[in-house]
């Protein structure tokens, strides 16, 4: 049989809908796999290889009796970790929520169901989606399928990895900052980081409440406008939740940008920005601009503000989201406590990584008497202005073009002795979700060493269909991306 890990997701749904191979032999496919790389790559949490297997024969059973059309129907998918999963151990990655199985499942998760995908497991993140990098995971740094001694990217590094490596056909994951196109970006695939709203986050763990997305990560821009096809929903569950029409984002698989128009903001290709990122994004820009777009460069000064504006607001929501973990209804409870608030101190102390610690403490100091004012509020307020800074350049331009990361995946090790360079490494991601706009990452090329570059797309809100477009036509003139060398081995039988 031929390597099926090559399909991307939507081509497997046509070999399943036309009998050239069963949903079982899939799903096979992708675990035989997981077994020959996942003790290398430590992409997953939890796997449930038997549901997986009698989700499959179910799926088949729909499939054969022409009950079940739709792309994604018999597709292997993974889950991030901080989605809940009904019966499955969802622990975002951390100690504190080592025993936690949730009695429901996110809003995504029930869609992508309800389009025939079969779920194979969780994959690992950084702890509580705090981080760039999955080293912060309570069970262990995830490593990059292109090079092991790199990072995968973070916070949904379990998921891209798992995608490059063929050990699912696409993923899920969330953005809070950058957590879906960043590691994308590290690992040569696909992400995607939706309009705030449009897909719920109901079921999903939260981190920054008003940052927080969850999107697809995939093979090909394809695979991504049908997956964001699939889990858009109005959901009355999550107050967030927006009511759209435009939803058909498959419609938007054009190869034509003729007469669209590009801003590359200055801001983004100035110091800190290494010279083979720059080179690729910049020639990616010359291969849109072939295909008939036009292309301009403009000032977007503020981007300079969105760190510090970024991690106090999200520390503060994270700090008032993760009060929830006491040790007293589910998750770690810290043993032989005499006093409740000895047990609170200890569990949590305990539970609790190191960075998870230091966002909780920063984001209790913006928020207390005193500092709300000169912190928080202040951090609110330059918010709206970056939101009005892309309003402004949205009213000239279609889309802006940028990198993903000032650099390619760093070393293993290399970002957590230094807590500020992995924030610095969110530069260009950051104000997307600041301001609730769409981007997706597509790869555009490798630096010397291998290492997968990717560029960066950002939509006015609600715009996702013209990303989709210039995405697609950019990836129909790249032609097809190498695979990661993890696939093209031979295959795990």
């Amino acid at each position: 049989m031929e390597n099926l890990l090559k399909l991307s997701a939507v081509e497997l749904s046509t070999r399943i809908k036309n009998k050239e191979v069963t949903v079982r032999e899939a799903v096979e496919a992708v675990f035989a796999q997981i077994d020959k790389t996942e003790e290398t790559y430590n992409c997953y949490v939890t796997l449930d290889r038997e549901g997986a297997l009698v989700r499959a024969q179910e799926i088949q059973q729909q499939i054969d009796a022409g009950t079940l059309t739709g792309p994604l129907a018999g597709v292997p998918v993974a889950i991030k970790d901080n989605m809940c999963t009904e019966g499955m151990l969802t622990t975002c990655s951390s100690k504190i929520l080592y025993n936690f199985i949730p009695t429901f499942s996110a809003e995504a998760v029930l869609q992508l169901e309800k389009a025939g995908a079969v779920v194979l497991g969780k994959t690992n993140m950084d702890e509580f989606a705090m981080g760039s990098t999955t080293e912060t995971s309570a069970f262990g740094a995830t490593k990059n399928p292109w090079n092991e001694a790199h990072v995968p990217g973070g916070s949904s590094g379990g998921s891209a990895a798992a995608v490059a490596a063929g050990e699912c056909f696409f993923a899920l994951g969330s953005d809070t900052g950058g957590s879906i196109r960043q590691p994308a970006s590290y690992c040569g695939v696909v992400g995607m980081k939706p309009t705030y709203g449009t897909v719920s986050r109901y079921g999903l763990i939260a981190y920054g409440s008003s940052l927080d997305q969850i999107g697809p990560i995939c093979k090909d821009v394809t695979d991504c406008a049908t997956v964001l096809e699939a889990i858009t929903c109005h959901d009355p569950k999550d107050s967030t939740s927006m009511q759209r029409e435009d939803t058909d984002f498959t419609s938007a698989l054009v190869d034509d940008v003729k007469g669209m128009k590009i801003g590359i903001p200055k801001d983004y290709f100035g110091e800190g920005l290494d010279p083979q990122v720059k080179e690729k994004v910049l020639a990616a820009a010359e291969v849109l601009k072939e295909k008939g777009a036009v292309v301009e460069e403009f000032d977007l000064a503020l981007v300079k503000y969105a760190i510090p504006t970024y991690y106090t607001i999200a520390d503060a929501e994270a700090s008032s989201n993760l009060e929830r973990f006491d040790g007293v209804k589910y998750g770690y409870r810290a043993k032989d406590t005499d006093e409740l608030h000895q047990m609170y101190k200890r569990s949590r102390s305990e539970g609790f990584g190191p960075e998870v610690k230091r966002r909780i403490m920063l984001g209790s100091f913006v928020l207390s008497s005193g500092y709300y004012d000169a912190y928080y509020l202040k951090a609110l307020k330059v918010k709206a202005l970056i939101k009005k800074a892309f309003d402004e350049a949205f009213a000239k331009y279609d889309v802006i073009l940028g990198p993903v990361a000032p650099t390619t995946a760093p070393a293993l090790g290399s970002s957590l002795s230094d807590p500020m360079k992995m924030y610095l490494g969110d530069i260009y991601t950051i104000s997307v979700n600041l301001a609730g706009l769409p981007g997706i990452s597509v790869p555009c090329g490798r630096d010397d060493a291998g290492l997968p570059i990717g560029l960066q797309l950002i939509g006015d809100c609600f715009q996702e269909k013209k990303l989709i477009r210039m995405a697609y036509t950019y990836e129909c003139a790249r032609g097809q991306f190498p695979v990661c060398r993890a696939i093209t081995e031979k295959e795990g039988r």
